[in-house]
């Protein structure tokens, strides 16, 4: 290639037109005219002897070797933008801000609220709006500013949208405190004859990918309600025989009134990242947010939320903890799968 015939507005608009994914968005985010852009769009072709984007159903669709150059090109035209920013517009103490967060109630649990907490302490003048989480809306929303950040197992179909891994979550089993049935090492057999609540996000189901598996290894759990809400679940099993698979970092405040117990054949988990789009990526202050948010979570290991074991299992805790992977690999005799919601198993 002659990179004498490449410039940098020429990689700006490739950036874009990879992001929006149609040269009308592509123009109106550039300042530029729709014509201008498909001048550029087709001097890129030429340069890079490849189509980049061919039309689609809605928009356009990336080629192969576009898909390749965004993550690089993204890479060094952030570079270049950190160096010609200057870093000291945004004063956490001083500044007024207002940041739209995407999630479910559980992530209001585990990342909004300690988020809320240090904001208190570190910028007085920045407010936190929570959304409810819409997966079928949210990259519009991120588009057209009514979200700021997406927490959330992210989905590859929007990989135009910028996203930070934050951690990998796993389950636990709550009952009430001295639940007669809970205690460590619970067996499948055990497990299925407990009675369930389970948190459907998209309202009434009564059956998990969980359930699936169970089904596969010839057993059938018992789920006698389907919440609608992660919080309500630890107040209706603390009051009842009921138990529920929870997100472990739904836990991170004193247990009370429950039992929380490791399932050892189960090694379910799921990532949780931030999301947002191109148009907030370079704004100080949601990088600001965006950092700190990553600080506050990098040190909540799910090791520092205990099981709390029955009497029974107080005289005999687990040698290990379950077995834990990167997806790959599948451990014989255990129930492994992920969510893409994180909801009550």
């Amino acid at each position: 290639m002659d990179t004498n015939r490449v410039d940098l507005n020429l990689l700006v608009t490739l950036e874009a037109l990879l992001t929006e994914r149609n040269v009308t968005k592509a123009a109106a985010r550039l300042n530029l005219s729709q014509p201008a852009v498909s001048a550029q769009l087709n001097r890129l072709r030429d340069v890079f002897e490849d189509p980049l984007l061919v039309p689609a159903h809605r928009g356009m669709t990336p080629t192969a070797k576009a898909l390749e150059l965004l993550g690089p090109l993204r890479e060094a035209l952030d570079r270049l933008r950190n160096t010609l920013e200057t870093h000291g517009d945004f004063s956490p103490a001083r500044a007024k801000l207002t940041v739209t967060i995407a999630c479910t109630d559980y992530i209001e649990a585990a990342v909004v609220m300690p988020l809320t907490l240090a904001l208190r302490q570190r910028a007085p003048g920045v407010r936190v709006a929570v959304r409810h989480w819409n997966p079928t809306l949210l990259e519009q929303q991120l588009a057209n500013g009514e979200v700021d950040l997406g927490v959330m197992t992210p989905d590859p179909g929007q990989s135009q949208l910028r996203t930070r891994h934050l951690f990998d979550e796993t389950y636990v089993l709550i009952g009430r405190r001295d639940h007669p049935s809970l205690k460590i090492g619970l067996t499948i057999e055990e497990f299925v004859r407990l009675e369930h609540v389970i948190v459907s996000p998209s309202g009434g189901g009564f059956t998990t990918p969980i359930d699936d598996a169970l089904a596969a290894l010839g057993h059938q759990r018992k789920v006698v309600m389907s919440a609608a809400s992660f919080l309500f679940v630890p107040e209706i099993v603390s009051i009842s025989d009921l138990v529920a698979l929870v997100p472990r970092r739904l836990l991170r405040r004193p247990l009370d009134r429950l039992t929380a117990v490791d399932i050892p054949w189960l090694a379910e988990q799921f990532s949780v990242s931030l999301v947002w789009h191109e148009r907030s990526h370079g704004h100080a202050g949601q990088r600001w947010i965006r950092e700190l948010i990553v600080e506050l979570t990098a040190g909540q290991s799910e090791e520092s939320v205990p099981s709390t074991p029955t009497r029974q299992g107080r005289r005999r805790r687990a040698a290990t903890s379950p077995a834990r992977d990167n997806g790959h690999e599948t451990a014989t005799g255990k129930i492994r799968r992920y969510r893409t919601d994180g909801s009550c198993r």
